[in-house]
């Protein structure tokens, strides 16, 4: 079945690690149906994946081998939301120890460029209580790479 919406995520090459690597790391994620090329293209030949159709948490997404010629970045971030310290550490740790890099205020970058927001559900519940206590979470964020759940709380409650 083909979705109505996908996002199309450009790859130079490596659709396919990317898309397994996601598969194995998040949970309601699958590798769906590989295209390969049927004739020679810009930058590959009959025969390379040129699609690979994969789902990341129930969404759908489509990674193109497109070639070298578009990066991704920061303007595009996928955004997990998390239960708790070890969910957090956990996808933190598979995107940035699988050759990713850090970045601040949960954000980290993925091998291939693709930036991830890893935000636990209680900075986001700070965010909406809003007043001092988002002043509070949001100003111990902002100090942080992957976010401390256990720091977040006790920002929220002013300790």
């Amino acid at each position: 079945m083909i979705d109505k919406l996908a996002t199309v995520l450009w790859f130079d090459g490596d659709a396919e690690e990317a898309a397994r690597f996601y598969a194995a790391t998040f949970p309601d994620s699958i590798v769906g149906e590989i295209f390969r090329a049927p004739g020679d293209y810009p930058s590959g030949s009959e025969g390379d994946v040129l699609t690979v159709a994969f789902t990341v948490l129930g969404r759908a997404f489509s990674g193109l081998n497109g070639g070298d010629m578009f990066k991704p970045n920061e303007s595009v971030s996928f955004m997990v939301v998390t239960e708790d310290q070890a969910e957090t550490d956990r996808y933190w740790d598979a995107v940035v120890g699988n050759g990713g890099q850090e970045s601040m205020c949960g954000w980290c970058k993925d091998k291939w460029g693709f930036s991830w927001q890893i935000t636990p559900r209680t900075l986001l519940e700070s965010q909406q209580a809003g007043g001092e206590e988002a002043a509070r979470a949001f100003a111990a964020m902002m100090q942080m790479q992957k976010i401390d759940v256990a720091a977040i709380d006790a920002a929220r409650k002013g300790d």
